[in-house]
């Protein structure tokens, strides 16, 4: 694959030669409107082959009055690349007429007559009256450009920034009125002058046209499973920062997650369940071209469209077996004058769940309940002497003003309630949006620019919690003539995070979640100085944060031609890069270790740690699009090619004992330097293709096909070929269905089957492989010594197969898509089948004395089957009153249909035939056992089962119900699924039912909104702090102290034991009582908004101005615990908390 030489770090001279030139190209038309020049030589002919001159050579139309000019008449002219305006002037001089231009329109009117009397006989039925009016909305509200025509003429104009027209026509002629997304309304004219024309929104064709691969298709004749979005209702003025929040909830089948609630953190995408065992997500395009959906400003984008099944997504390739995902940006308008637009929103965010730890009082009674000797927790302190001074102190805090107490033996004794959170959290964050454009375009040309800012800082006390982003875009489409049009999408974005490190036991949150409430979080002094406590807010004001630094500058130049009616030739090539610079300084200092008797390091040494580099990716896109007709059939025609390259470098370096903390540095540390760097390319290259038939606009086929490529496979099993074919039949449109015409707006099936290859293969880090058909070796310092010195040697290379391949991926979709009542109420639904054939997975066994793992083959195939639901409702009460309402519901699930494991062995990451995806193997919970349970000798009795491993188990403990009738031993078996013992399938992890539920209702200019989403059903095995009263030294939570307890017998939780000790484990087997139910309602927005009216935006200088206000994540109803939100079971509690946001703005257009 060879594309443009790239060298070092800066743009390739090539593309420097293709964009000027492409500049070229666009701005020496910007200004070619009315006075680009045409050639005319004629003599003696009429007026009419002038004008049709004009239009042939020029985007212009020209309209006059058939009744007064006389475009028979001859004239001469010879004109070698004139101005048109000089050439009218020429050939109207002398007629009586004149003409006036109005955006690509030109209009011949006469020549103002002069004040004289009028002949008696002028009077006449076709006499020309000048009339004048405005054209509205339903609300009132002007329309620009909408067109007012003179039904049977060319007459026409177009309405200006007020809705205002004004134009010369026969007194007794009829207007024709039309914008686009309204019902055209044909209006007499019967010699009134002034007319108020008010047009309806018409519901069967707004949003008509979705955006699919390589061009759009009219949704009523799509029959593949495609979604569209209307962005403007599900990003609304909502406080987020990128389009993974606008779309979440939105879409049936488009599951959209994030772990943690970290500014800037990025989101996870997945379209219809569970795609590879080796991972996949879906391609994001953003005009064609892949980037980061993260780095793009929600601001900019026109329109979105979910590409589901393989039928539609298989034009893409290599990339989209998964489906893919296109956001459309805005641009700007021809014949537009420029208009500006600012929006703003600033918002306010408190953690939207915080866990309540147990009380000093509470902790140390449940530590009495739990056995603990008086002598024996922590450093032999004194159970009942602390729960004294506890109890002292509640009553007489004064007379411990520190909080805590050493006692004469020097045992500290913490009394006072501190809360962990509050101390290293601000009272809350703060984030503002920021986004300013300005569009318009002449008659050839139409532009777009844009800048948007987004900053927010975290809740946490110090100034390294935040993000930051900046975008830029730039777009300009230019007609050089007729038949070609160049144009430029230039788009960068740039982000830092600073991003204070959180995960883990002894990161920000999790030190929070597992430090008790009666830790201490006073300074202390020591040795005459002033050491901070070991505590949250001390990592957070102490440490460093790392720092994540993105730039992505993308470049898109497009070339459209069109040679003949019909056809469109496109040449796209674009040009990304992307630099990343990732800094992490880890900062050695002091605390004051929990007992006050010694100081500690938070790390043994200083290190300063470095990653930068850089994503060169090149690609060209050429295309054809056909579409004619021939009677009632309708065809249309696409094919072209498709090639692309990335190439990614990257170093790592890290170095210990840094000298100077204020400016950390590789040079300025002395410790030990470890250094590293990596090398990735791929390169992809497609030949495609799509038919479109429609025959009288009932029964559509659609057949794709795409021949594909990648380097990231063996040489003889990198090509593929792919085909998908669709169908549909709109049965509402057959004369037996007529009589349902009243209600039945729109009644379609479909049917659609493909299959699309997989070239993606993960990495552990979540990355993809491009190299995974290569055996590869890396180095490692080896323990023993040669000469004094540690060797450097390499690891043996894993086996790789020499003949793995694609995993092909074949979808099969039944649908159907209805309407009534004018399309008011409308839906979607789908039954859907994914199968991943050829997954990549360990081949057979090998002899043991080969020494190595099976080499991965394409050995392991995934069923995947679902169904989606979408309803939507919207009407119009009368002019000021509308509503809307939609709902969205799917589910998914996905099975191992082949799988290497001839044992059925069981465990996490072990896959088997027939093994549904997420199921949760466990023990089924019976009861605690009681007094009833044993013998005097505290024997079991005969029938009662007892842990495999246990020996000797309590009242209180956990009874699991026994399924093995040949023993009393509560075991795992084999750990097969053919022998499991006494487990069970308990639950499934996977998310059932995925919904969601959007509403609006609007009263003139007020508006309101809202939004909630949800998960019916799922089932989580916990295992974070909170899961599990903790015996040791650590947090208790008010969630967790009901446990058994001689007097507590009917408890949640079973019998705790002093230092997690004794039958903790067997008690904490994953088993169906404390299987977490995972299932919520989210209110995720509510949105008020008012649209001031134009006369009072007007008096402001604007022509429109709205204010708005709005809430994000208000509330979850959940059954988990508090501090637990269910999108973040997967790290448990130990991150970032999500937020509760509260916003205001403003957006004005001028």
């Amino acid at each position: 694959m060879k594309f443009y030489k790239l060298s070092g770090i800066g743009y390739p001279v090539k593309i420097h030669k293709f964009y000027i030139l492409l500049f070229a190209l666009c701005f020496y038309n910007i200004a070619y409107g009315q006075n680009q020049p045409i050639t005319v030589s004629m003599k003696n002919q009429p007026l009419l082959k002038v004008f049709e001159i004009i239009e042939d050579q020029t985007e212009f139309s020209i309209a006059y009055n058939q009744t007064k000019l006389d475009v028979k008449q001859k004239v001469s002219a010879n004109f070698v690349r004139e101005a048109v305006s000089s050439v009218l002037n020429s050939v109207l001089k002398g007629t009586g007429f004149t003409y006036r231009q109005e955006g690509k329109h030109i209009i011949i009117i006469p020549v103002p007559a002069k004040a004289e009397a009028a002949p008696n006989n002028t009077t006449s039925t076709q006499q020309s009256i000048k009339i004048r009016g405005t054209v509205t909305d339903a609300q009132g509200e002007p329309l620009i450009g909408a067109n007012v025509l003179v039904d049977g003429s060319k007459q026409a104009t177009i309405t200006d920034m007020n809705g205002e027209f004004s134009l010369e026509v026969p007194a007794n002629s009829k207007l024709r009125v039309t914008y686009i997304g309204y019902v055209t309304q044909e209006v007499t004219v019967k010699n009134k002058t002034l007319f108020n024309i008010q047009l309806q929104e018409d519901t069967q064709t707004m949003d008509e046209v979705v955006v699919i691969g390589f061009g759009t298709q009219k949704k009523v004749n799509m029959t593949g499973a495609v979604a569209s979005v209307n962005i403007k209702e599900s990003l609304g003025d909502r406080p987020i920062t990128n389009v993974s929040a606008a779309l979440q909830g939105v879409v049936p089948g488009l599951k959209i997650e994030s772990t943690t609630g970290t500014p800037g953190d990025d989101m996870t995408y997945n379209i219809r369940g569970t795609t590879s065992i080796n991972g996949g997500e879906p391609l994001v395009l953003v005009n064609n071209v892949p980037m980061d959906i993260n780095m793009i400003d929600p601001q900019d984008i026109e329109s979105v469209s979910i590409l589901k099944d393989a039928a539609s997504a298989a034009i893409y390739g290599a990339r989209a077996a998964f489906g893919v995902i296109l956001i459309t940006t805005k641009q700007g308008k021809k014949d537009m004058a420029p208009r500006f637009n600012y929006n703003n929103n600033f918002s306010f965010s408190k953690a939207s769940e915080l866990p309540q730890k147990a009380s000093p009082l509470e902790s140390v009674l449940a530590y009495k309940e739990m056995g603990w000797a008086n002598d024996t927790y922590v450093d032999g302190k004194n159970i009942t002497q602390w729960e004294g001074y506890i109890r002292d102190y509640q009553a007489n805090p004064s007379n411990y003003p520190n909080g805590y107490i050493f006692d004469d033996q020097g045992n500290l004794f913490l009394m006072r309630e501190n809360d962990m959170f509050a101390d290293m959290m601000d009272n809350f964050g703060f984030m503002q949006n920021h986004s300013f454009s300005v569009s318009g375009g002449s008659q050839r040309t139409s532009y777009r620019l844009s800048l948007g800012y987004t900053g927010e800082d975290g809740i946490l006390v110090t100034d390294k919690d935040k993000f930051d982003r900046i975008n830029m875009s730039s777009f300009l489409s230019v007609d050089v003539n007729k038949w070609l049009t160049t144009q430029l999408d230039i788009r960068y974005a740039n982000s830092t995070q600073n991003k204070v490190e959180q995960g883990g036991r002894n990161g920000v949150w999790g030190s929070a979640m597992y430090l008790p409430s009666y830790h201490n979080i006073l300074p202390y002094e020591q040795d005459g100085i002033e050491y901070p406590a070991e505590t949250s807010a001390t990592f957070v004001r102490y440490g460093e944060p790392r720092v994540i630094k993105k730039t992505n500058l993308r470049t898109l130049g497009r070339v459209i031609i069109s040679p003949l009616k019909g056809l469109k030739i496109t040449g796209e090539y674009t040009y990304n890069r992307i630099t990343e610079y990732n800094r992490m300084y880890v900062n050695k200092y002091k605390y004051i270790g929990f007992n006050f008797t010694g100081l500690l390091n938070n790390v043994e040494n200083s290190r300063y740690a470095l990653t930068q580099g850089f994503t060169n990716y090149n690609a060209i896109n050429a295309f054809a699009n056909y579409d004619f007709s021939i009677g009632k059939h309708d065809i249309a025609i696409m094919g072209g090619y498709n090639q692309e390259e990335s190439h990614k470098e990257s170093q790592w370096s890290q170095r210990t004992d840094v000298l100077l903390e204020n400016l950390p540095s590789l040079s300025g540390s002395t410790g030990t330097a470890s250094v590293t760097d990596s090398f990735d390319e791929y390169a992809i290259r497609g030949l495609f293709y799509r038919v479109n038939y429609t025959y009288d606009g009932k029964y559509m086929f659609e057949a794709n096909g795409r021949y594909d490529g990648t380097s990231r496979f063996p040489k003889d099993s990198r090509f593929g070929f792919f085909p998908s074919f669709s169908a549909g039949w709109r049965i509402s449109e057959e004369a037996f269905m007529k009589n349902t015409k009243s209600f039945l707006s729109n009644l379609k099936l479909r049917a659609s089957w493909g299959s699309i290859g997989n070239q993606i293969i993960l990495k552990p880090d979540n990355t993809p492989e491009n190299y995974p058909y290569i055996p590869s070796m890396s180095p490692y310092l080896t323990e023993w010594l040669v000469d004094g010195q540690k060797t450097t040697t390499l690891n043996a290379p894993a086996m790789v197969s020499s003949s793995f391949s694609w995993e092909k991926v074949y979808t099969l979709d039944f649908g159907v898509d209805f309407g009534f009542f004018d399309n008011r109420f409308n839906g979607t639904f789908d039954w859907y089948r994914r199968d991943t054939k050829g997954m990549l997975a360990p081949g057979m066994d090998l002899p043991w004395v080969v020494g190595a793992t099976a080499a991965k083959q394409n050995a392991a195939d995934l069923k995947t089957y679902g169904w989606e639901l979408e309803l939507n409702w919207r009407d119009r009460i009368n002019k000021d009153w509308s509503y809307r309402i939609g709902f969205n519901l799917y589910d998914s699930q996905s099975e191992i249909t082949k799988y290497n494991n001839e044992t059925n062995l069981l465990g996490d990451k072990i896959y088997r035939k027939g093994m549904k995806m997420g199921e949760i193997w466990g023990y089924v919970t019976d009861r605690f056992y009681t007094e009833d349970d044993f013998n005097a000798d505290g024997t079991l009795k005969p029938g009662i089962p007892i842990p495999k491993g246990a020996g000797k188990v309590f009242p209180g403990d956990v009874l699991y119900k026994n399924f093995d009738d040949d023993t009393e031993t509560i075991w795992s078996g084999e750990g097969t699924a053919d022998n499991p013992g006494d487990q069970r399938i308990i639950g499934n992890s996977t998310p059932r039912f995925h919904y969601g539920i959007t509403a609006g209702i609007s009263w003139k200019g007020l508006d309101l909104s809202i939004f909630l989403r949800g998960v019916g059903k799922r089932d989580y095995w916990r295992t974070d702090q909170i899961a599990w009263p903790t015996g040791g030294w650590g947090s208790l939570f008010k969630e967790t102290l009901d446990f058994w307890t001689p007097t507590n017998t009917n408890a949640y939780y079973p019998r705790v034991y002093s230092n997690d000790g004794v039958n903790t484990s067997y008690n904490h087997w994953k088993q169906s009582k404390y299987l977490a139910n995972a299932s919520y309602l989210k209110l995720q927005n509510i949105t008020l908004s008012y649209t001031l009216p134009k006369v009072w935006s007007q008096r402001l200088y604007f022509d429109d101005v709205k204010v708005f206000f709005s809430g994000e994540n208000l509330y979850t109803w959940d059954h988990l615990p508090e501090g637990l939100e269910t999108d973040m079971l997967s790290k448990g509690a130990w991150e970032y908390p999500f937020m509760r946001k509260f916003s205001f703005g403003i957006n004005v257009t001028f």
